[in-house]
């Protein structure tokens, strides 16, 4: 340890570090007096930030470390984070528009690439032309890394060596993954010019710019298809109740379109990423809300659902269980069909009761997983109505005895056909955070396939098919109830059997799920209400059939599990034998 120069007593203090030897005390408050020994070598280390506020008018070299009564430390450098470029270049330009416009925007782009020669050996420069400012980094021929950049208020790029140089510590950063410059640099690139261009002209009147700004980014060479993203930075974003999406455009001055493609865009609560793959200009576009639901129904709906999947998971549970303790040894084919889909029914439920937690986490990865086994989940629950449906006409044909492994089908059918479609779109990367925005610009964050198109397409569309059968089925079904029933059963003790009977069919064979094909104009809110009641409590509607159902069987032990009835006075086959 070395020895102390100073000994100080007064807390607490701040205390100023020049590049001398002098320690010179500013202010000192008489407040709890306390003994406290520091060593000008100790001082700070590499424990610092900047902060430009608390520094005033102290010039770069200085530490300042603040004590408080219960001695802890808290030391800030007056340095500026990151590393100033070599040289500084001001290329002519003018511009006698208050905004710039895309071609301004492109033809500053396009001439980077003759700045190379004014900086001569230096390897990073500063563009300032007029508001437009940037940074450009040469490119080695090997070896390369990646490249950060942080972007101060005004507009000053400086360059992010190690992760001493916290991204924080500036408003903006940008990241060039050395994938790129490896890219570039192979196809005859030789710099990474970084611009950041202000009050951007935006011909859309229904969105704006945030911070009225574009990031330009350019390499000399068609860089795409990049699997480490290009990463775009914003901290402490004030969307004031907008929606905030990445955007791309790619210089046509004829079109103008500002895409999402290539683009995901992270967002915690106080920042804003754009995870690019491609170079190109980029700006965060703000939009208002959709407004297709308030704030006070997405409450609702959340809170009903938490209380209907929670109960269902509970009940679903209790028939598990009492499956496997009690009726395993006697189950037919029909109630292991059954407890298969309790089972998928099961864990979505509690994959979509944890999504959102996990989605907080902020693990990209995690959230990937989450997506993918609520995805897989949800699948399988619909192939096991669809299984359902299967075994209900082949016992109304007599056909299960007749097929060879017809269980095994049967899983295969429930379990890997949905396993399928999820492996392809792990493979094609479409899980991701996705955010639900309410009417006043309010969110809640999600695990889940991020691409609308894919997600009507996979979803809709193989719910599609599994409901176009077991209606089909359900209507059969329920014309043998309702018309080949013997006249003489007609009590009312069978009415109410069939009604009992029919509902449950209702629910066993998924038919509720299609209530979300009515979410469109002024049945929007009433489908999301029906369909959320009916899905979210249908575990627990399901265990209550199954309970009274199999009472019945228990009663009719004799009846044929093959074409035996859910009650001893109907033809219907239950689904329970």
């Amino acid at each position: 340890m070395p020895k102390p120069d100073h000994n100080f007593s007064c807390i607490p203090s701040k205390f100023y570090n020049g590049t001398g030897f002098l320690l010179n005390i500013d202010r000192c408050w008489n407040v709890g007096v306390r003994n406290t020994r520091l060593s000008q070598a100790d001082l700070c280390g590499n424990y610092s930030s900047y902060d430009k506020h608390a520094c005033g008018d102290l010039a770069e070299p200085h530490l300042m470390l603040t004590i408080d009564n219960n001695g802890k430390k808290t030391c800030v450098s007056c340095k500026p984070p990151g590393k100033k470029p070599d040289i500084s270049l001001f290329p002519a330009w003018s511009n006698n528009d208050s905004d710039v416009s895309p071609d301004t925007a492109v033809n500053v782009m396009n001439k980077l690439s003759s700045l190379l020669e004014l900086m001569g050996n230096c390897s990073t420069a500063a563009i300032t032309m007029g508001d437009i400012k940037g940074l450009l980094t040469k490119l080695p021929s090997k070896n390369h890394s990646d490249i950060k950049n942080g972007i101060t208020t005004s507009g000053d790029m400086r360059i992010l060596e190690n992760n001493t140089d916290l991204v924080s510590d500036f408003s903006r950063s940008v990241k060039i993954p050395k994938e790129a410059s490896a890219m570039a640099v192979k196809r005859n690139g030789s710099y990474a010019g970084v611009m950041l261009f202000p009050r951007m002209f935006q011909d859309d009147p229904n969105s704006f710019f945030f911070n009225d700004e574009v990031v330009g980014i350019e390499m000399g060479a068609e860089i795409s298809n990049l699997s480490q993203t290009i990463d775009i930075h914003y901290s402490n974003v004030d969307k004031n109740g907008s929606i905030a999406s990445c955007r791309s455009w790619d210089g046509n001055v004829a079109t103008q379109i500002w895409t999402t493609d290539g683009c995901k865009t992270k967002e915690t609560k106080s920042s804003i990423t754009c995870q690019c793959s491609h170079l190109t200009f980029f700006a965060i576009l703000l939009s208002p809300p959709p407004g297709n639901i308030s704030t006070s129904d997405f409450n609702s709906l959340t809170y009903i659902t938490s209380i209907g999947c929670g109960l269902s998971m509970f009940f679903l549970a209790v028939a598990l269980f009492m499956h496997c303790l009690i009726r395993k040894g006697k189950a037919s084919q029909a109630t292991k069909i059954l407890m298969n889909l309790f089972v998928a029914m099961f864990t979505l439920n509690l994959s979509f009761l944890i999504n959102e937690t996990v989605a907080n986490l902020g693990n990209y990865t995690a959230c990937v997983v989450m997506a993918a086994v609520m995805h897989y989940t949800m699948l399988a629950t619909f192939s096991w109505f669809l299984a359902q449906a299967l075994h209900l006409y082949y016992n109304l044909h007599k056909l299960p005895s007749k097929i060879k492994h017809y269980m095994m089908k049967i899983c295969i059918t429930g379990w890997v056909t949905p396993a399928v479609v999820v492996i392809a779109l792990l493979a094609t990367r479409k899980y991701d955070y996705l955010v639900i925005y309410t009417d006043n610009g309010n969110s809640a964050t999600m695990c889940w396939i991020s691409d609308a198109i894919v997600h009507q397409g996979v979803n809709i569309g193989y719910y599609a098919g599994v409901f176009i059968f077991t209606l089909t089925v359900f209507i059969i079904t329920v014309r043998q109830i309702a018309v080949l029933k013997p006249a003489e059963a007609q009590n009312s003790s069978s009415i109410k059997t069939n009604s009992f009977s029919i509902l449950g069919l209702f629910l066993l064979l998924g038919i509720t799920w299609a209530f979300a094909f009515f979410s469109y104009g002024p049945l929007l809110l009433p489908s999301y209400y029906i369909f959320t009641i009916l899905n979210s409590f249908q575990g627990f509607f399901l265990f209550i059939y199954y309970y009274n159902s199999s009472k019945t069987v228990d009663k009719n032990p004799k009846a044929d599990s093959s074409s035996s009835t859910a009650t001893a006075n109907t033809v219907t086959p239950s689904p329970f034998q």
